[in-house]
């Protein structure tokens, strides 16, 4: 095992105080990390709160001077787009102070950003609310998904899937924990003078931030080159799995970072505009058979799948390998997608359902496969910095996606398309978009040897 020399004592929160001690069990970092992810995953429930907040006023209804649902529906659209920014630009720091710095300080923004909602609730300020979760929330969100990454993919050079397969789980999981818990908040402290989110809020806030700190203080990074035991490195003939490392600034310079981003776009964009409108969607397919409470649990057993997802296919991608893992998800997503119109017009319910549960489990599976990707094609150095920079395509999905879905499906309606056929052609949009990502996924090659980092630069990295 490698150890780490430093010029004096390094803080508590310093990148070498957290190297592990010998006979550490890498075994208790994934449970680090999903911690960071079960509890910034409460961002997909955030929608339970817009009801109850567009009543802080009235109460029990609507009253003047309440938010329109149309204005609370900025809180998560900034808090996504700060997530995208922070992970992005946040790269060579992560890198540089180690995780337990940032899965704190995501626990500070994050926690924080409850409180300071909290407050804007209160007040009855929508620009706290916005400030609150939206950038201080968001923020903790972008340094809370990807923290842990590049230590897992470290600790598990042999199932770099499996380890952050199960991270990336927490954070699809976690609207299933926060969902219930919130609704249950919210009526223990609701009132006649109050709907209850201002305390459900102060509530998250402590909890999620002492849940994050516990995962930053248990985090450990491995000693500069450990392996594990019997551990035997990628033969040299899969070239796709490097022993090299290309520095953050020179992945960019690389066509393999804008190929891998172009897949990840298409992947999430045909995923994410779905999941929007799942609900709806399956109620004007099987019209008079499917009601609210039926698309109800249509919605959560998508959710199940979604989570699922993500830590069945990136553990199954450690021997499929990534590249080809990529390849199911676009050839038999385009399949489906192209098939769910037909499903529906046979009245063909559990086709319809599987096919989407099927799509949603690849939709989650693509978020956690491509930092394993990353490491395969980039190196360890700096898959967490360069994974935080690829999740711009996340943003950008999480745009093109409803835009997409939304537009289109007004536009076939206002031709005088019937509801249920309005959404064929956009599914088929979809399929030739996932056709798009399979050639993307095509095209990825090894990097050329030129950006690789030498070996004086990997010991300024350590």
């Amino acid at each position: 095992m490698g150890t780490i020399v430093t010029g004096g004592k390094a803080s508590f929160f310093d990148k070498e105080a957290t190297v592990a001690a010998p006979g550490f069990s890498r075994w208790m970092v994934p449970p680090a990390a999903l911690a960071v992810h079960l509890c910034i995953g409460q961002a997909y429930a955030f929608s339970v709160f817009n009801a109850p907040l567009s009543r802080v006023i009235g109460i029990t209804a609507p009253a003047p001077g309440d938010w329109a649902l149309t204005t609370l529906g900025w809180i998560f659209s900034i808090a996504i787009v700060c997530l995208g920014l922070s992970a992005a630009f946040a790269g060579k720091w992560l890198e540089r102070v180690g995780p337990r710095r940032t899965m704190f300080t995501a626990a500070c923004c994050f926690g924080g950003g409850f409180l300071v909602s909290a407050l804007g609730v209160a007040w009855h300020q929508i620009w706290l609310l916005y400030l609150g979760y939206g950038v201080l929330g968001g923020i903790g969100l972008g340094l809370g998904y990807v923290s842990p990454v590049s230590t897992l993919i470290r600790w598990f050079p042999d199932r770099r899937g499996m380890a952050t397969g199960m991270a990336i789980m927490g954070f699809g999981g976690g609207a299933m924990i926060a969902a219930p818990l919130s609704v249950a908040l919210m009526a223990h402290f609701r009132s006649d003078s109050s709907v209850g989110v201002a305390q459900t809020f102060v509530v998250l806030g402590i909890v999620y931030f002492i849940a994050m700190t516990i995962g930053a203080l248990a985090i450990r990074v491995p000693p500069t080159g450990w392996r594990p035991a019997g551990f035997v490195p990628a033969a040299t003939e899969n070239k796709l799995i490097t022993r090299q490392n290309v520095h953050i600034d020179s992945a960019l310079k690389t066509p393999q970072f804008y190929l891998i981003w172009l897949v990840l776009f298409c992947n999430v964009t045909a995923g994410i505009g779905i999941l929007g409108q799942a609900s709806v969607m399956v109620q004007e397919s099987f019209r008079g058979t499917i009601d609210a409470a039926a698309a109800a649990g249509f919605v959560g057993l998508l959710s199940l799948f979604n989570m699922g997802g993500r830590f069945v296919w990136a553990s199954a991608s450690d021997w499929l390998g990534r590249k080809n893992t990529y390849f199911v998800f676009f050839a038999l997503g385009a399949v489906l997608y192209w098939l769910v119109p037909q499903f529906a017009s046979a009245g063909n319910v559990v086709l319809f359902v599987l096919a989407y549960c099927i799509i949603l489990s690849m939709y989650g599976g693509g978020f956690a496969t491509v930092p394993a990707y990353l490491a395969d094609i980039f190196g360890t150095a700096f898959v967490g910095g360069i994974h935080g920079r690829l999740l711009t395509a996340w943003a950008a999905a999480g745009i093109a996606g409803p835009v997409l879905v939304n537009y289109i499906r007004a536009y076939q309606v206002g031709q005088g398309v019937a509801g249920a056929d309005a959404y064929a052609m956009t599914l088929h949009l979809m399929a030739a978009l996932l056709v798009v990502g399979f050639i993307c996924n095509l095209l990825v090659r090894p990097v050329d040897a030129k950006h690789h980092m030498t070996s004086s630069d990997e010991r300024t990295v350590h």
